[in-house]
């Protein structure tokens, strides 16, 4: 009798024991394509802690994985070497290679009720092109891009050009350009008119010419390339002729990274990059200065670019659920519009435009819009399998026209030649 009454009074003690326990939180780890410090891992770090105030059940380790390519290397070394993270973000054209190993899962499986398929349905179409492929969702859009035109103002009105108005089309770039293109007295160039960077992305700003020109280069399915079509082509001689004719583009190539910077310090009047510069270039830029949309030629026309959010098989079941609702939460309106101001990354559902703090934004910094505003005229970027290999056999033909060594017929036949035998096997 004592002893049932001890064993019963011992495991009700326990059971009150294990009641007051706290339980135990799910761990997540976040890959990031950042490098540690800076404006962008701030943000991540003070939105990712803001969510666990909220969720103390859930525990995320953001790791700042550096450029995008590092992030991708990090991610599959980690992912083969069975220890994925549970959440990261990687370059939208990175689903097929993620596919091709056979890392992620679809987040189809994870949207159960009508507020999820909503929240699933509320992405802008011209960012889920690189982000579905055969009736699956494998990434959600967040750090989301396209290029834009930016001008520095005071450069064009001491060219005698109207100081409000971008160039419109090819031909007005061109045109403006050989009046923005300044040389001192020893007849070297002080002011470039225009800077379309050729390394790093080259085949990313390229892309724009040729949505522009009417062409594409590569399927929905990612299985084949058009790199020698007549719009690839014809874009190409466009490209190459802004510096051997035209005279108002850097000859040879004309380096990413640096652009902003020689933007900044007036080397160039006219530049092509990432709408994620944009808060870049507000608090750095030392004139007023406009943002526009590409200049169009048969059409208007733009890729999109940046970061999806994936999921990656090998987590626990608690782990993925907890993974999908931070996603969740991360891309609702007020977070991303959080991350939009203080990136200039696009906000990637129309959702985040109708808030307060959004349209207080966009009513103070108009510029803000413009990228949103072309994604009517934007195309999928470039991805194909094998993706890393197929881009890098775009960027030498490329780099081979810019450069002389080929003529943009000859490069982008080689180029089409190289691709078809990397895709044959995926037809």
């Amino acid at each position: 009798m004592f002893d049932t009454l001890f064993k019963g009074a011992a495991t009700a003690a326990a059971l009150a024991l294990v009641t007051a326990l706290p339980a135990r939180a799910v761990d997540l780890q976040f890959y990031f394509p950042v490098a540690v410090g800076g404006g962008a891992a701030n943000t991540i770090e003070s939105l990712t802690d803001a969510y666990m105030k909220d969720h103390p059940d859930v525990k995320i380790d953001p790791i700042y994985a550096g450029s995008y390519q590092d992030t991708i290397t990090k991610v599959i070394t980690a992912a083969r070497g069975g220890n994925p993270p549970q959440i990261a973000v990687a370059l939208s054209v990175d689903m097929f290679t993620l596919l091709d190993d056979d890392l992620i899962l679809p987040f189809d499986d994870y949207v159960k009720t009508d507020a999820d398929k909503a929240w699933l349905d509320g992405f802008y179409p011209a960012f889920m092109e690189n982000s579905q492929v055969d009736g699956k969702t494998w990434g959600i859009p967040f750090q989301r891009s396209t290029p834009v035109l930016y001008w520095n103002k005071a450069a064009f009105k001491a060219a005698g050009l109207d100081p409000n108005t971008p160039p419109a089309t090819w031909q007005d770039m061109a045109a403006m350009g050989r009046k923005l293109t300044k040389t001192d007295a020893n007849g070297n160039v002080t002011q470039w008119g225009v800077r379309i960077p050729t390394s790093g992305f080259p085949y990313w700003l390229f892309q724009g010419l040729v949505a522009e020109n009417g062409g594409k280069l590569a399927n929905a399915e990612g299985t084949e390339t058009y790199f020698d079509s007549p719009e690839v082509i014809e874009a190409l001689h466009y490209l190459v002729d802004l510096s051997s004719k035209d005279k108002v583009m850097e000859p040879g190539i004309v380096d990413w990274g640096a652009t902003p910077k020689a933007f900044f310090e007036g080397h160039t009047a006219m530049m092509w990059t990432t709408t994620g510069n944009l808060t870049n270039v507000r608090k750095n830029a030392p004139f007023d200065f406009g943002v526009a949309m590409l200049p169009k030629h048969k059409m208007r026309g733009a890729p999109t670019g940046g970061g999806n959010f994936y999921l990656f098989k090998g987590s626990s079941p608690e782990q993925l659920s907890a993974a999908v609702d931070f996603i969740k939460w991360i891309t609702a309106p007020e977070q991303s519009a959080q991350w939009t101001m203080a990136t200039g990354y696009v906000a990637p559902r129309p959702a985040t435009w109708d808030t307060p703090t959004m349209k207080e934004y966009a009513q103070e910094f108009p510029p803000v819009l413009v990228a949103r505003d072309q994604l009517q005229y934007a195309t999928a970027e470039l991805s194909t399998h094998e993706n890393q290999r197929v881009t890098q056999i775009l960027n030498d033909a490329l780099a081979a026209a810019i450069t002389g060594q080929k003529t943009p017929e000859d490069a982008l036949k080689d180029a089409q030649q190289k691709a078809d035998a990397v895709l044959s096997a995926y037809r």
